[in-house]
C-alpha cells in the first residue's frame, strides 16, 4: 500500500542528473572543518556536532543532534529568525533529536560565524546551502532515506528560516514536509505593500542584519535607491520577488503547516493566506494557524507552536497515521486577563476548512458623504499605528478596550457606523469600494483601518495595531474601486461602533513629502468577514476555580479547629448589639518581634449611618486593622466586636460584612451581572437574600451590567467590585481605597455611592489617602499614626479647630483688598475663596475679635467670621504631633 510519503513524492518529477550533483556536493561538503561533539545532560542524552560546512563554498556554520542508538529516523533542518544565528533554535532542535529526529541547524550567510553576504534567501545562495545541507544529511548513516540521496527531511523556521523553509521546498523536491512560522510569501508585498515602502521595517531589516555592507551589493544598493526616494521602484520590486516563495508557488507541493502571527504589520495575516491558496491548489495538505504574537511583540505561544510543529512532522516524516495534526485553521483569540498572573486569556477558534479572509460577509452601513483631508508637507507629523516590537503587547489586549493610536485633525476622514445591534466577530479582511482623488494629478497615498469604538465615544481601539497602506494612481482615481483593510481576528460588542478611517500618513510608512488634498468617499457599506465555520472551543476550567475552593475549605476547617482548640469565642455583648463596631485595646506586633507594633492600643468606636474615615500616612496600621476586622489575621490583644459579636475567623457575624481590599478578580468574558451571579452563588447562602437590584442600583452601573467585564473602564470595574461587596446589603461595609485609579469623575461617582449606601441606616469604613474626598464623603474620622490613635470624632470637630478663619462677605473680594488684609499685623496670609465672596485669613497673633475691628475699618463687608481648616491641614498637624 502506497504510504502517504511516497503519495507526495509521486507528485514530484524527478530530475536527472540529480544522483551526480549530491555526489559532487558531498565532495565539496566533506572537505570542510573539524567536528567536535557535545554530549547534553537529560535523558534521552541528546549529542551536538559543530562543524563548519560548505554546501555553496561558503563556509555555513551548523550544529547537529541525535538521541538514542544507531535505527534510522527521519531530519529536520531548523532555520533561524532574520539576524540571528542557529544557536536561537538550539532548544526546540534538542526536543526534536529527543524526540527521534535528526536535527541540523545553521546560521545563514552572513549571521553567526557563517561567512559570505547576506542576500536575503536568494536561490543561488542560501537556498543552495540548504539542498547542499540536505546532501550531507543523506551521508548520515542514521537518517531514514527515501531513495539514494535523497533523506527523509522537514523543514521549519520562523521569519528568514520560514521563507527558506518554503523557498527550499519548491527548489528542492527531496523537501517531505515543511512548517514555516511568520514569515513571508512575497517579500516585495511586505516591504512594498501596494506600491508604498514600509520604512520603519526596512530600516530595522537592514540594521538587525548588521547594516547594509554586510548584505549583497545589489540589496543595498536597491535599499539606498528607494529609502531615499521613499518609493519602490520596479527593479527593487522584481529582486525582492525573485527571492520570495511566491516565485516558486507551483513548485511547493509538501504538507506544509503555515502558523503566522496576528500581531505583525511586517508580514501580516495575507502572506499566509496567499501560501495557503498557492499550495492547495497544488493538492497538498495545509494546515494554517493564526498565533497571538509576531514581529510586533506579543506572545508567540513557543510551546504549543513547537508542539504543532512536533505533531505535523510525527505524521508526514514519521508516517505516524494515528497522530492529530489539529484542524485545516485555527486561530488564538485573546479574551480577558487571568486574576492570577496579570496574563492574557487565550482560547482557540477553529474550523474543519480553511475558510479564507472573506468568508461570511456582512454588511455594516457607514455614514455617507465625502471626507476631505491633507498630506502635510513633509509627511508629518505621522499618524501612529503599529510600532514595531511594541505593538504586539497592546493588540493581545485590543478586545480589553487597550491601545495605541493616534491620526492628527486635518490629515484623514473617518466614516461611522451606528451602535451595533449584536456583537460582530470580524475575521478575515474587511472591505469597503470608496472613490478616492488627489489634487494635482498626484498619487494618493492612504492607510486604511477599522476601529473599535467604545459606546460613549471616547476610546477606540485598533485591533492588532494594522493599518493597510494604498497608492492610489490618477488613472485609477475619481471612480470606485475595492480597498481591502488589515486581516484580523477582533470582536466588536454590542453597543460599540466601527469606525473607518482614511489617513495620510503612517510611523511606519514613506509617504509623498509634497504636500496635497485627498477626498474621499465611501460608496457602500463595509463588508466584513464573519467567518461562521470558525467555532470557538469551549473554556478549560482552570486549576484554581476547583483548587483554591477546596484549599480554602481545608484552611478554614483547619483555622476553627485549631481555634476551638485554642480558646472559646467570647460571649456576645448585649449592650453592644445596634453598634456595628467597637474595637477595645487592640494590638499586633509584627511578626518575628518582641516590642514592634503594628496597631498598639487601638480603641474607638462607629455608629450606624456613619461614614467613617480611616487615615494614617504609610505604616500607620490601617491595612493591619482592616485584616484584623475581617478575621484574616488575630489580634495580640484586645479585641474586635461587630454588632456585639466577637471577630474570630469564621465569625458567623461576618456574613454582615462585606469588604472591597485590594480589589477583585473578576471573569472578564462574562458580564457584570453573571459576575456577581456568579459570586454570590460561591457564598452559598439563598439567591433572595442576595439583594443583586439594590446593590446595582446603588452603584449606578446602568446598561453596563449586561456587558463583557472587559469591555469595562477602571471607574467601572471598580463600582462592579463596590457592587460585590453590597451583595447581601452588608450592615457594615469596608472599602480599602475604592478611588484608586478613577478619574475626577468616577472618584465624586465613588463618594456619591458611598453616602447613598450609608443613607439608609448602614455603615461604611473607608480608607483613603485622598484627603480631600474624605473630607466631603465622611461623617467621622479615626486618624492613625505610627499603630496608635492620634484623634478620633466628627469630621467637622476635627477640622474646625485651629488659626484658620473664613470670613464671609455680603460682595466679592477684591485683590488688593485681600492683600490689605494679608498685611495687617499679626496676620499671617489671606486669600480669596474661590468663589471670591470670602477671605481665608491664617492668624498669626492676631485675635480673632482684633480681625474683625480691622475689616470693618477697611470697610470689608463682612457677613461671618468662624474657625476654618481644610482636613488636610488638620491632619498634617495631627501627625506631626501639633508642630505644624
Amino acid at each position: 500500500m502506497e504510504t502517504p510519503t511516497a503519495r507526495w513524492r509521486r507528485l514530484l518529477p524527478r530530475t536527472p542528473g540529480r544522483w551526480a550533483a549530491a555526489l559532487a556536493a558531498l565532495a565539496v561538503l566533506v572537505g570542510g572543518g573539524t567536528w567536535t561533539a557535545v554530549a547534553d545532560d537529560g535523558p534521552p542524552a541528546v549529542q551536538r556536532e559543530d562543524r563548519m560546512l560548505r554546501p555553496g563554498g561558503v563556509p555555513i556554520d551548523t550544529s547537529y543532534f541525535t538521541a538514542g542508538g544507531s535505527g534510522k529516523r527521519p531530519a529536520v533542518l531548523i532555520g533561524h529568525g532574520f539576524g540571528g544565528s542557529k544557536n536561537d533554535v538550539r532548544a526546540q532542535a534538542e526536543k526534536l533529536a529527543a524526540d527521534g529526529y535528526a536535527v541540523l541547524t545553521w546560521s545563514a550567510r552572513g549571521f553567526g560565524r557563517s561567512g559570505g553576504a547576506i542576500s536575503l534567501n536568494d536561490p543561488d545562495g542560501e537556498v543552495k546551502d540548504v539542498s547542499g545541507l540536505i546532501d550531507w544529511l543523506a551521508e548520515r548513516p542514521e537518517v531514514e532515506l527515501d531513495e539514494k540521496g535523497d533523506p527523509r527531511v522537514g523543514l521549519t523556521g520562523a521569519s528568514y528560516g520560514g521563507a527558506v523553509s518554503l523557498l527550499a521546498a519548491g527548489h528542492d523536491q527531496r523537501v517531505d514536509a515543511i512548517a514555516p512560522v511568520i514569515t513571508y510569501w512575497n517579500l516585495a508585498d511586505a516591504l512594498f505593500p501596494d506600491g508604498v515602502f514600509k520604512k520603519l521595517w526596512a530600516g530595522i531589516f537592514v540594521t538587525s542584519g548588521g547594516g547594509c555592507e554586510k548584505f549583497e551589493k545589489r540589496l543595498c544598493e536597491m535599499y539606498e535607491r528607494v529609502a531615499v526616494s521613499g518609493k519602490p521602484d520596479a527593479a527593487a520590486t522584481k529582486l525582492l520577488t525573485e527571492r520570495s516563495p511566491s516565485a516558486v508557488a507551483d513548485r511547493i507541493k509538501v504538507p506544509s503547516l503555515l502558523l503566522q502571527g496576528q500581531s505583525d504589520s511586517l508580514f501580516p495575516l495575507g502572506h499566509a493566506d496567499a501560501m495557503q491558496k498557492a499550495i492547495s491548489a497544488n493538492g497538498a495538505p495545509v494546515s494554517v494557524d493564526w498565533i497571538s504574537g509576531g514581529h510586533d511583540g506579543g506572545d508567540n505561544e513557543t510551546s504549543r507552536v513547537e508542539g504543532r510543529v512536533g505533531a505535523w512532522f510525527d505524521r508526514y516524516l514519521k508516517e505516524e497515521t494515528g497522530t492529530d495534526t489539529g484542524p485545516a485553521f485555527r486561530v488564538t483569540r485573546t479574551g480577558g486577563i487571568d486574576s492570577t498572573d496579570g496574563a492574557a486569556l487565550k482560547r482557540g477558534a477553529s474550523s474543519d476548512t480553511y475558510p479564507g479572509l472573506r468568508s461570511g460577509g456582512r454588511e455594516i452601513a457607514l455614514g455617507e458623504g465625502t471626507k476631505t483631508f491633507r498630506n502635510p508637507a513633509g509627511s508629518a507629523p505621522p499618524a501612529i499605528s503599529a510600532v514595531p516590537g511594541v505593538g504586539g503587547g497592546l493588540s493581545q489586549l485590543s478586545s480589553l478596550g487597550v491601545g495605541l493610536s493616534l491620526d492628527f485633525p486635518g490629515q484623514f476622514g473617518r466614516f461611522e457606523s451606528a451602535p451595533l445591534a449584536t456583537s460582530v466577530h470580524v475575521t478575515g479582511t474587511p472591505t469597503v469600494r470608496v472613490t478616492v482623488k488627489a489634487t494635482e494629478g498626484r498619487d494618493a497615498v492612504l492607510f486604511g483601518k477599522v476601529y473599535d469604538v467604545s459606546p460613549d465615544g471616547r476610546q477606540q481601539v485598533l485591533p492588532s495595531q494594522l493599518v493597510a497602506p494604498y497608492r492610489i494612481t490618477p488613472d485609477q482615481q475619481g471612480k470606485p474601486i475595492e480597498l481591502a483593510l488589515p486581516a484580523v481576528d477582533h470582536e466588536f460588542d454590542a453597543g460599540h461602533r466601527m469606525r473607518l478611517v482614511f489617513s495620510a500618513t503612517d510611523l511606519g510608512y514613506a509617504s509623498p513629502a509634497e504636500p496635497a488634498t485627498y477626498t474621499v468617499t465611501a460608496d457602500g457599506p463595509l463588508t466584513v468577514p464573519t467567518a461562521p465555520a470558525v467555532t470557538t472551543a469551549a473554556a478549560t476550567l482552570p486549576w484554581w476555580t476547583w483548587g483554591l475552593p477546596a484549599a480554602a475549605l481545608v484552611i478554614a476547617a483547619a483555622l476553627l479547629l485549631t481555634a476551638r482548640r485554642r480558646t472559646a469565642t467570647p460571649a456576645p455583648d448585649p449592650a453592644l448589639t445596634d453598634v456595628p463596631l467597637q474595637i477595645t485595646g487592640l494590638s499586633k506586633k509584627y511578626a518575628k518581634s518582641v516590642d514592634r507594633y503594628a496597631v498598639r492600643e487601638l480603641s474607638f468606636r462607629v455608629e450606624k449611618g456613619q461614614v467613617l474615615g480611616l487615615l494614617g500616612p504609610n505604616g500607620a496600621g490601617k491595612t493591619t486593622t482592616l485584616r484584623m476586622l475581617m478575621g484574616l489575621i488575630t489580634p495580640d490583644e484586645g479585641e474586635i466586636r461587630v454588632f456585639g459579636q466577637a471577630i474570630r475567623p469564621g465569625a458567623p457575624v461576618l456574613s454582615r460584612v462585606g469588604a472591597f481590599v485590594e480589589g477583585a478578580g473578576f471573569l472578564p468574558h462574562l458580564s457584570g451581572r453573571a459576575n456577581l451571579d456568579l459570586y454570590w452563588q460561591a457564598t452559598g447562602r439563598p439567591a433572595e437574600d442576595a439583594h443583586i437590584e439594590e446593590a446595582l442600583e446603588i452603584a449606578g452601573l446602568g446598561d453596563a451590567l449586561a456587558r463583557a467585564v472587559r469591555t469595562y473602564s477602571q471607574g467601572m470595574r471598580q463600582r462592579l467590585a463596590i457592587a460585590q461587596a453590597m451583595l447581601g446589603m452588608p450592615d457594615l461595609l469596608i472599602l480599602d481605597e475604592p478611588t484608586n485609579g478613577l478619574d475626577p469623575p468616577q472618584i465624586r461617582e465613588m463618594r456619591d455611592v458611598m453616602i447613598r449606601y450609608a443613607a439608609g441606616g448602614r455603615t461604611v469604613i473607608v480608607s483613603s489617602h485622598l484627603l480631600s474626598e474624605v473630607e466631603q464623603s465622611c461623617t467621622h474620622l479615626v486618624v492613625m499614626d505610627r499603630g496608635r490613635l492620634v484623634q478620633a470624632g466628627p469630621v467637622a470637630e476635627i477640622t474646625g479647630s485651629g488659626d484658620m478663619i473664613l470670613v464671609t462677605t455680603a460682595e466679592e473680594v477684591s485683590e488688593p483688598l485681600a492683600e490689605k488684609v494679608a498685611s495687617l499685623p499679626g496676620i499671617g496670609s489671606a486669600v480669596r475663596t474661590d468663589d471670591g465672596r470670602g477671605l481665608l485669613v491664617r492668624l498669626d497673633g492676631a485675635t480673632t475679635s482684633r480681625l474683625v475691628a480691622d475689616l470693618v475699618r477697611l470697610d470689608v463687608p463682612v457677613t461671618g467670621v468662624g474657625p476654618h481648616r481644610r482636613l488636610e491641614d488638620a491632619f498634617l498637624t495631627l501627625i506631626s504631633g501639633g508642630a505644624a
